[in-house]
């Protein structure tokens, strides 16, 4: 079951009787597990409505017993049971042994009145073994991944939506950009704007300007994005803000060449033939990562990228050597860069 589909079937009050809920997309797993206690109990009821369990210190045994035993005073309670690695092909460090049996058998005869909600932190379940085999015959496995570069956009629409602002054309883009790909960062940005513009408003380019810190990181994305476009003034005036942040130049030229390190990986991939969610997956990096890269990369042919971090392993030698004043070595790598 895809987690669209599970959220959907919450929100009409059709529950399944077990969730396993994997991926490195905790924000969503701790949305889910939140839309099913707010249909199953009141607020004020929610702490006897909810179990938590962490099995690497719980057996899985003891996670079906609380199951099993009749809710107090509430109809229906949700068992959270966190670090189920036992799904996965990673060894388990700890000395708990799970008797797996006992959830298979479990699953043939679920009780009415509990929901188990399973999670853990990983992009693939081993589904060689029998336990994931019958979770996933139940239709109860649900991938918690990172979103695509639209869906990440989308999301942060909907997002907004719900807090009861909208955005103007090209902010949830610039949203990202500025925020990173977190969702739990980006939705404490949006609660943000909500209690800035007020219900009903409309944030712009210019709201977000004000509003939004960026990090480093990002800010070292802004960098290359106006080198890239030949936007020399702003690229300088961003380059002159970090180092009034008293950001170390030499941190500056290790941002950038990770920057253009990953240009290099995803050019090169591209015109292997490779998709940006394919990539991704070989890279290690956010989808929407990719696609800002692939088009930052699109200006340059892949011998003048590696032509750069040449230039950039040069420049960080002779930084540390004291062979160039730092910040006139990044100034002058930025003004070769941009001719």
């Amino acid at each position: 079951m895809d987690y669209k589909t599970a959220v959907k079937q919450i929100d009409k009050g059709q529950f399944a009787p077990v969730y396993v809920c994997y991926g490195s997309e905790s924000y969503l797993i701790r949305e889910l597990i939140n839309r099913l206690t707010d249909k199953l109990a009141l607020p004020e009821h929610k702490a006897f409505a909810v179990s938590r369990y962490d099995l690497t210190e719980t057996p899985v045994e003891a996670v079906i017993e609380e199951a099993e035993t009749l809710p107090f005073m509430v109809p229906n309670k949700v068992v959270v049971a966190n670090n189920a690695l036992f799904l996965t092909g990673a060894k388990e460090n700890g000395k708990v042994e799970h008797k797996l049996d006992r959830l298979t058998d479990y699953l043939k005869t679920p009780v009415d009145f509990s929901i188990i909600v399973f999670t853990v932190d990983a992009d693939k379940l081993d589904e060689r073994k029998k336990i994931v085999k019958a979770l996933k015959e139940a239709n109860a496995l649900i991938p918690c991944t990172a979103l695509s570069a639209d869906e990440l956009a989308h999301w942060v629409n909907q997002e907004a939506d719900k807090t009861g602002i909208s955005l103007a054309p090209g902010v949830a883009e610039q949203l990202i950009l500025y925020t990173g790909t977190n969702l739990q960062a980006l939705a404490q940005e949006l609660e943000k704007c909500a209690l800035y513009i007020g219900r009903g408003g409309t944030i712009t380019s210019a709201d977000l300007e004000q509003l939004v810190t960026r990090s480093i990181e990002q800010n070292i994305f802004q960098l290359i994005e106006h080198i890239v476009q030949v936007e020399l003034d702003q690229a300088f005036t961003l380059l002159n803000e970090l180092l009034r942040r008293k950001e170390e130049p030499i941190k500056i030229v290790m941002l950038i060449a990770r920057q253009f390190r990953i240009m290099f990986q995803v050019k090169d991939l591209m015109q292997q033939g490779y998709s940006q969610q394919q990539i991704a997956g070989q890279i290690g990096l956010h989808p929407y990562g990719v696609k800002i890269a692939a088009g930052q990369a699109v200006k340059f042919e892949l011998k003048r990228l590696a032509h750069i971090l040449q230039q950039l392993g040069d420049l960080d030698y002779q930084m540390k050597s004291g062979k160039i004043d730092k910040v006139l070595g990044l100034e002058m790598f930025l003004l070769k860069l941009a001719s």
